[in-house]
């Protein structure tokens, strides 16, 4: 077997076992770097002679659920990162380590886009199993549904191709339904002709939250599905890296992405850009591109503490109850606390879509606080907790991407969703061999 096993207490399985978030300290049984899909099965085949479990991490994004990694082989991807793209077809194949920031870039010289989401150092196909909610959701839903093709080793040792015409129940399953079924070793799946997108951010002093999350709430409800925006309370820490205008100040924030012609993009947005109080307005016609700075996601893994969580229609009382939770003036020191628009195309159900079929809310909520020292976590999950308290009249589920703590598939699924996925776990992994951050139990 020539799959090369990092063992403990050596440099590179030290340079290889961290997650994402700083916080965690993962201890894997063995740790494997594959180049290629016969690596794999190189993997699989020693974690079963082993006696081990086997489960797969790019980045280590929302690696807590993972938990106890003892017994556990941990392939880390980075090096399976090809990128090849059929514009003609308008299909993307991925490798299992590939970043939105390594496809992004080259589909959108070619006039095309991905549903990618916020970050573009979040791996491909992670982000694309647990559903995949991005910048165009609102008008071509859920990234899942858009995979043509999964390439994976099974429990078998097997490759095998899977798509709409093979194995199409785990095809289903994986769309959507996590990791928890093979060893993923390639994507394939649609892009789209965009080739250019009107979108930008407006930056009001934290004061004016209250006013600014109101009339962008308001806004939402008559938005056409063609934008996509969200909500946010945003502070900045005091780094030299961030730049001066933004460095130590705290703002309301709403970010939009428009799939519309820049005049008809322009006049929706203007009740928001005519709010009083704009210090920085960022709108402009872009390539897709463009968006990879939008969100100011962290590029680098930073310890922190995160919550999400979907919420129903919150109206004006939820507004002001989660203010009062995590807005101005409340004890809460979290860093970024958003409110994603859902609705539109990711409400609505397909038959050709997969065990994601849909998202249920009309908002995805998610709040993060950085926790520079041991001290500052407990304070920081006090807040999120209580922002979570603040909206639980209007909870409406969870979506496991956004969710760092182990959860079960019944808070993320309806319940004859939740009986196919475990019927499929036991066709296709019986002897729970795959090691998933949610697992399907």
């Amino acid at each position: 077997m020539a799959i090369d096993v990092l063992s403990r207490g050596s440099d590179t399985y030290e340079a290889n076992r961290g997650a994402f978030n700083l916080l965690l300290s993962q201890e894997p049984a063995g740790i494997v770097t594959p180049t290629g899909a016969a690596d794999v099965v190189d993997a699989v085949e020693y974690a079963k002679a082993e006696g081990l479990r086997i489960g797969a991490q790019r980045t280590g994004h929302a690696a807590e659920p993972l938990g106890d990694l003892s017994g556990t082989l941990l392939v880390r991807t980075a090096a399976m990162d090809t990128v090849s793209i059929d514009a003609e077809r308008r299909i993307a194949r991925v490798g299992a380590g590939t970043l939105w920031g390594d496809l992004v870039p080259r589909a959108s010289d070619l006039g095309l886009a991905a549903c990618h989401g916020s970050s573009p150092t979040v791996g491909i196909v992670g982000y694309s199993l647990g559903g995949g909610v991005g910048w165009y959701a609102r008008k071509h839903g859920l990234q899942a549904n858009r995979v043509t093709a999964v390439e994976l080793v099974d429990a078998t040792g097997s490759e095998r191709r899977v798509d709409a015409a093979n194995d199409p129940e785990l095809f289903w399953a994986l769309r959507g339904g996590g990791g928890d079924f093979g060893m993923v070793t390639a994507l394939e799946f649609e892009l789209l002709p965009i080739a250019e997108v009107f979108a930008g951010a407006l930056f009001f002093p934290v004061e004016r939250a209250s006013e600014v999350l109101h009339a962008w709430h308001e806004w939402t409800m008559g938005a056409p599905e063609e934008i996509t925006s969200v909500g946010r309370l945003l502070s900045f820490p005091p780094l030299p890296e961030i730049p001066e205008p933004l460095r130590g100040q705290d703002f309301a924030v709403i970010e939009a992405v428009a799939l519309l012609p820049e005049a008809q993009a322009a006049e929706l947005l203007a009740p928001l850009r005519t709010l009083d109080g704009v210090a920085m307005d960022t709108f402009a016609s872009q390539p897709p591109a463009g968006l990879a700075g939008l969100h100011m996601d962290p590029p680098e893994p930073a310890p922190y503490a995160g919550h999400g969580m979907l919420v129903g229609e919150l109206g004006t009382d939820g507004i002001d109850a989660l203010l009062a939770a995590v807005g101005p003036g409340s004890p809460s020191k979290l860093i970024s606390v958003e409110l994603r628009h859902d609705g539109g195309a990711l409400a609505k159900s397909d038959p050709s879509h997969g065990a994601m079929d849909r998202l249920p809310g009309e908002f995805l909520m998610f709040g993060v606080g950085i926790v520079p020292e041991p001290a500052a976590l407990a304070p920081t999950k006090e807040w999120l907790a209580t922002m979570a308290d603040a909206v639980k009249p209007w909870d409406a589920g969870r979506y496991l991407n956004f969710s760092d703590e182990t959860l079960d598939i019944g808070a993320a699924f309806p319940p004859e969703t939740c009986e196919r996925l475990r019927a499929a776990k036991a066709k296709y992994d019986p002897e729970n061999l795959f090691h998933a951050n949610h697992p399907v139990v």
